[in-house]
């Protein structure tokens, strides 16, 4: 027994220590490794002190502003069937003008409401009408015109201001137009027609 337990003492005498390595410097829990990576890869970066470079600098090119004032004077949702099911979009009418004497009626239709007022803006530009205005802004003569089931009859009318309604008043506002009477003579409310018909009657002076 003495002599096992002698062999056991110097095996255990004989067991090599575990070897301590000091830390190193380079690294240290809690994220300061982390602190020095980015920054040497930012350092390789002029001009940039965080990752993906310095974004307040950077500035979007500002859209243009269109010279046209525009109002929507019809917008609704349109469904079709299809054999997978029902497809929304969105029609708008729109009229368009510069209040100098220039003015539009244009359509728009798209999946998107910003989408289809765009383009409805872009086919009111496309159909632009010049007006023959006088001095006052009013119109030399008296016109009438009719399309579709819309019929309408445009006067003048010194120092009255503009006395008209629905998208025909629209239609006189962005045309700049002042001292002018105007009568509807149909029982149509599409606003649609009712804005064209002033185009129509507005193109004959």
């Amino acid at each position: 027994m003495d002599n096992a337990q002698e062999t056991k003492k110097e095996v255990v005498a004989t067991k090599p220590e575990a070897q301590k390595f000091p830390p190193r410097k380079d690294f240290v829990r809690g994220g300061n490794n982390s602190n020095n990576r980015s920054g040497s890869r930012n350092s390789s970066r002029p001009g940039s002190d965080r990752r993906g470079g310095d974004r307040r600098n950077s500035k979007r090119p500002e859209r243009q502003k269109s010279e046209f004032e525009h109002k929507i004077i019809s917008i609704r949702r349109v469904t079709r069937v299809v054999s997978g099911g029902r497809r929304f979009s969105f029609s708008v009418g729109i009229v368009a003008g510069d209040k100098k004497g220039r003015v539009g009626v244009g359509m728009g239709k798209a999946s998107d409401t910003a989408l289809a007022i765009e383009k409805a803006l872009r086919d009111a530009e496309k159909n632009m009408l010049k007006i023959k205005l006088t001095k006052t802004n009013s119109i030399p003569k008296e016109v009438e015109a009719k399309f579709a089931s819309s019929r309408v009859l445009i006067m003048p009318a010194p120092e009255r201001g503009l006395i008209a309604g629905s998208s025909v008043r629209t239609v006189l506002e962005l045309g700049g137009i002042k001292d002018v009477g105007a009568k509807i003579f149909s029982r149509s409310k599409n606003k649609i027609n009712n804005a064209r018909v002033a185009i129509e009657a507005l193109a004959k002076l």
